[in-house]
């Protein structure tokens, strides 16, 4: 046990307590907590809880401060020596004191403690005192069920400092200008990882920008702030956690099939894990750490980490219900993130995504005023109103947004006139590449109120929606979304901007552009993993598919059958580069493509109707009979006869695969 005094002027203790005074900032809303109580007018009992390295030792010496300020009696206890029997414990003074303040810390340590504490310690201290017991995990329930506790206990959940307390600790620290931002971007506001981050950038003044945490601060703050794991599927099950934006209990499955449950109901006790209606999320400072631990010490350990997580997590794009769009599509894209990125929002609550009802006509009338385009809306509310979604402020019901999702084939000419962002889409796409038998293409309209513009919570929502309904097309050939700065949007979105501006004398507005056939659903989230690094374009590892015309496709089939068995040649074709390879990932194309022609003209011989033009195709392309009219004679056929079944051949093969290109042998995504 230890008096809150600091020691004479001149002292070591003096000398440390004044230091501390000055680094401590901020905490205003618990220091009011802790002097209505100090002064009578509040609870006789304060809980603070919070994660390691959060700032609640400091919290409690300004406690110890402020109540020998005030001319009380002080004393704080270590939680490591505090034992269940008063008179055997340093905080039994406590008891006979109206006047005394106990603090203790590190009650994590005897938690075992807390239903003594409650039932038989507390119970006995007299009304005036105060005691303040500060730990890593929050209180037990039973506090709150017993209605005897209500006014008694006040639970102070201690968080990040805020931006502004955290730049005035590193103006304390005297953390250069140029190193505050990827200090920030690393530490946010938690306090141990500041005052640690800014010894090395105040050392390492020459860094700037580029400053990093070395990793011996990262080890010293996971010792702190985590601690040592039970097992190594322990440590592989918070390392999950740190890496996905929202972990739950088939995440893990997906990824550590073995004690999936046990390991959640773990990771969900630790306290420096939060939860939310998705799932389980950590503190930011400690998903930065074991990220940067990980990928430090073990990068192929974490490769494999991540690419099981994006499986789980493509896949759940693809299965979720349609109001569950938004989120998985949030949670896929959250792994694209860069190291020192800022931390991320877990606020998904702060907007709602309804769909149309007329009643609301009026609605997106107003807000469609707002940019100008109050015609437009109403055009296509009335054509397609099913495309339509309202965006509203939870806490107030203020609608902020609307979109349209616009699904077309084709267009007559009075759409075209109505609407000059769709028609610059579909002129885009008619000189590019046009639209094949049952594909469509979509245009994404936004109509959204100034203050809710640029980068905003409801326009990640509405760009989670709009990738969403990219990724779970079917038949979609294009897609057009329009977007305010298109610099930023290219970016968020990982597609392409077109050249022609979609609203006349608007430069603020363009279309962002992409083509799913070129580079279909899998390859694109691929590429946008490494967008950051190798520009909108996705560097020149990005391949893209080639996109025929039925015409073209078909040339190129027959010309393929003729070099059947000259793989080089074969190597050359376009269709190498089309749907149908891309299905055969991992093989060589040219021989994927052999394989592929081979096979075609195999399936013909389980129609009954096709076995004469199976026998024409087998003999001419796959014997290596060097003239057609030594086919006629090797097949006992008259040559015109043999040219129709050839022809016939060739015909059904062209289909067939023309057919598998269009729509697929498996999900393109």
């Amino acid at each position: 046990m230890s008096s809150g005094s600091a020691g004479e002027p001149g002292s070591l203790g003096w000398r440390l307590q004044a230091a501390r005074e000055t680094a401590f900032v901020g905490r205003e809303e618990e220091l009011a907590v802790f002097s209505a109580a100090l002064y009578g007018g509040g609870c006789s009992v304060l809980y603070v809880h919070g994660p390691g390295g959060i700032g609640k030792s400091a919290l409690l010496r300004r406690f110890a401060h402020e109540a020998a300020v005030a001319g009380r009696p002080v004393s704080m206890v270590d939680g490591r020596v505090l034992e269940p029997s008063p008179a055997a414990s340093e905080a039994g003074p406590v008891l006979g004191d109206a006047d005394a303040v106990l603090l203790v810390d590190d009650f994590e340590r005897v938690q075992g403690l807390e239903g003594w504490l409650r039932e038989r310690f507390l119970p006995r201290v007299p009304m005036g005192a105060l005691v303040v017991i500060a730990g890593r995990n929050p209180p037990d329930m039973r506090w709150q069920a017993d209605p005897g506790w209500a006014g008694a206990l006040e639970v102070l959940p201690l968080r990040d400092l805020r931006p502004g307390d955290a730049q005035a600790l590193m103006d304390t620290c005297g953390v250069p200008a140029e190193s505050r931002g990827p200090l920030l971007a690393f530490a946010g506001g938690h306090p141990l990882a500041l005052l640690l981050g800014a010894a090395v950038a105040v050392k390492d003044g020459a860094a700037g920008r580029r400053w990093r945490p070395p990793q011996d601060v990262v080890a010293a703050l996971l010792d702190q702030l985590v601690g040592e794991s039970p097992s190594a599927a322990h440590r592989r099950a918070l390392e999950i956690c740190a890496h996905a934006y929202m972990t739950t209990e088939d995440l893990l499955r997906a990824v550590l099939p073995e004690d999936s449950g046990t390991l959640f109901r773990w990771l969900r006790r630790l306290p420096f894990v939060e939860s939310s209606r998705l799932g389980l999320f950590p503190h930011d400072v400690v998903r930065e750490l074991l990220e940067v631990d990980l990928r430090w010490r073990d990068p192929e350990g974490y490769t494999v980490m991540h690419d099981r997580v994006h499986a789980h997590l493509a896949d759940r794009v693809r299965t979720a219900s349609d109001t569950d769009v938004p989120g998985a599509v949030a949670a896929l894209l959250h792994l694209r993130r860069d190291h020192g990125t800022p931390h991320g929002r877990h606020d998904e609550g702060e907007f709602q995504e309804e769909g149309w009802r007329q009643e609301d006509l009026g609605t997106l009338l107003r807000v469609a005023a707002a940019e100008e385009d109050a015609e437009g809306a109403a055009f296509w509310a009335e054509r397609r109103p099913e495309a339509f979604r309202l965006y509203r402020r939870a806490e107030t019901g203020e609608p902020v947004a609307f979109t349209a999702w616009l699904r077309l084939a084709e267009l007559d000419e009075e759409e075209l006139a109505a609407d000059p962002v769709v028609a610059t889409a579909w002129a885009h796409a008619r000189a590019t590449t046009p639209l094949r038998a049952g594909e469509h293409l979509a245009v994404g309209r936004q109509w959204v109120l100034p203050p809710y513009r640029g980068n905003s919570p409801v326009m990640d929502v509405i760009r989670w929606r709009a990738i969403g309904d990219c990724l779970r097309a079917e038949r979609l050939a294009w897609s057009y979304i329009e977007v305010r700065h298109p610099g930023q949007a290219r970016q968020r979105y990982g597609m392409r901007d077109i050249s022609a501006r979609p609203r006349p004398g608007a430069d603020a507005y363009t279309l962002l552009v992409h083509d799913w056939r070129a580079v279909p659903a899998r390859a694109w989230l691929e590429r946008t993993h490494h967008l950051r690094a190798a520009g909108p374009d996705g560097g020149p590892g990005a391949a893209r598919l080639a996109v025929l015309s039925q015409a073209e496709f078909a040339e190129a089939v027959r010309k393929a059958l003729r070099q059947l068995p000259r793989p080089d040649a074969l190597a050359a074709s376009p269709l190498t580069r089309t749907r149908l390879i891309a299905e055969r990932a991992g093989q060589n194309p040219a021989t994927a493509l052999g394989d592929l022609l081979r096979q075609a003209i195999d399936d013909l011989r389980a129609d009954p109707r096709s076995v004469k033009s199976h026998r024409a195709l087998s003999v001419t392309f796959l014997r290596g009979t060097p003239t057609q009219e030594l086919a006629a004679e090797r097949l006992g056929l008259p040559f015109t006869t043999y040219r129709r079944h050839l022809s016939a051949g060739i015909e059904r093969v062209c289909a067939d695969l023309w057919h598998r290109e269009l729509y697929g042998a498996y999900r393109s995504t």
